[in-house]
């Protein structure tokens, strides 16, 4: 990911200074723990998140690419945890891991529906 301004603890109203905030390290964590494991899914199953655990370490200016890797770390039953890694040019810029549960894709959203109507 290219860092731009709306990626920046700015924008998104975590902080006051010009680097990219927590939140777009995250969503890049997510996005290569999925891409990870999405060729190895069953037909009709997906991935949802279950917990996230990363520590954001340095800081990455808009203009700046970041690359985050996931390793399947181990599989306990439906739950899947990733160690993350996410680099700059200059290193390290966050590290942790982050577990995602599989899910039959239809049943999950049968029970979304139905918190919905319930609510």
């Amino acid at each position: 990911m290219t860092v731009s301004a709306s990626d920046t603890a700015r924008e998104l109203r975590t902080g006051d200074v010009p680097v990219v905030g927590t939140p777009a390290i995250v969503r890049l964590a997510e996005e290569a723990s999925v891409a990870a494991i999405a060729a190895r899914l069953e037909s009709g199953t997906t991935t949802v998140g279950h917990r996230v655990q990363l520590d954001h370490l340095a800081p990455t200016p808009i203009g700046a690419t970041v690359r985050a890797e996931a390793l399947l770390e181990s599989v306990e039953g439906r739950r899947l945890t990733f160690r993350i890694s996410v680099s700059d040019s200059h290193g390290l810029v966050a590290a942790g891991r982050i577990t995602r549960v599989v899910v039959e894709r239809e049943r999950f959203l049968e029970k979304v529906t139905g918190a919905k109507n319930r609510g």
